[in-house]
């Protein structure tokens, strides 16, 4: 049986969504973002549970999920674009130069 939903839009403030299977890249995920339905090409593989841009996302910009900000680009994201710590410095419940608590 395939798996129905590819992934999953958490908030419908979220500019990424979580892989809920290894999608390959070239692969279309279609998402229902509370009630409206986005496509999105993913340019590179995204394993079960990681996340993926839905919109471009530029450099210092915040990465959404949940609703909230959970981190700043380090880079400019693109949609589709693997979502992880190589392009992403996390602003939840750190302090510092590169994050901190929003």
């Amino acid at each position: 049986m395939e798996l129905k939903e590819k992934a999953i839009v958490l908030n419908e403030k979220d500019n990424v969504a979580t892989a809920l299977a290894d999608l390959e890249a070239g692969s279309t995920v279609e998402l229902d973002a509370d009630g409206k339905l986005l496509t999105v090409k993913v340019t590179e593989r995204i394993p079960f549970g990681h996340k993926f841009s839905l919109t471009h996302i530029e450099q210092g910009g915040p990465v959404i999920k949940y609703g909230e900000v959970i981190g700043r680009a380090t880079t400019a994201i693109n949609a589709g674009d693997y979502v992880h710590v190589h392009n992403v410095v996390s602003t939840r419940g750190s302090t510092g130069a590169e994050g901190g608590a929003e």
